[in-house]
């Protein structure tokens, strides 16, 4: 049986995830027992009368900073219980996403992602609790959460049993350095738009060297630098 990967979430929307984490494969692979996900609510851990978690920046400047209390009181609760792998902080500034880092963190059990809000968090919290930090691109979001939605679907669908056919996810873009190749289905014939004859007449030997063909001409096209 494949042991299960748990993802604890701290955020200060946890009802942004609701509808990601209860639909489509994520809801399966839940139902399944296979992936364990979970929010905790930063509002919880405040110990303030209003539950207010974030205060203007020392030195001036636009925006609030998630501080460092509640997130200290959250993450340490959830070590006392459990041994984690990674305690991944989501950020524009972070090593950029790719699928070797979703390879290498499928083969983990226990994940923390802290999704920032606001102007941000406390440098406090990065340089004390966080053993990871991973953007999904060079641009600026209002916050961690859909960001963290990315790197747990990104790394779920590669844990066997979450596909239902475990070999899609080995056939993906960038899994072997490349683009994939362009894909069809039925009919063979729409509206006079065929399929290549290659991908219907049963020469696998073909088709295969078609396919890597094609995924070097699109990669050559489209992400040159994938090919150095």
């Amino acid at each position: 049986m494949t042991e299960q990967l748990r993802f604890d979430i701290v955020t200060a929307f946890p009802e942004m995830f609701y509808s990601v984490i209860n639909s489509s494969i994520l809801k399966r692979a839940q139902e399944k027992g296979i992936v364990k996900i979970i929010t905790h609510n930063l509002h919880d851990f405040a110990n303030n009368k209003f539950k207010h978690i974030d205060d203007k920046p020392f030195g001036g400047g636009a925006g609030m900073l998630i501080k460092c209390q509640p997130v200290f009181d959250c993450i340490e609760k959830l070590k006392a219980e459990r041994n984690y792998d990674e305690i991944i902080y989501v950020t524009a500034d972070g090593e950029l996403l790719n699928q070797t880092i979703c390879n290498e963190l499928s083969l983990k059990r226990n994940i923390i992602i802290l999704t920032g809000h606001y102007k941000g968090i406390d440098q406090r919290i990065r340089d004390k609790l966080i053993t990871r930090e991973i953007s999904i691109g060079d641009y600026v979001l209002t916050g961690g959460e859909l960001p963290a939605m990315i790197l747990i679907d990104s790394i779920s669908r590669l844990i066997p049993g979450v596909l239902g056919d475990p070999s899609a996810a080995l056939e993906d873009s960038f899994m072997y350095g490349l683009l994939e190749p362009p894909q069809y289905t039925r009919p063979a014939n729409f509206r006079g738009l065929k399929v290549p004859d290659v991908l219907t007449s049963g020469n696998f030997k073909e088709i295969e060297k078609w396919k890597l063909e094609k995924a070097l001409e699109k990669t050559k096209l489209r992400r040159p630098e994938l090919l150095k």
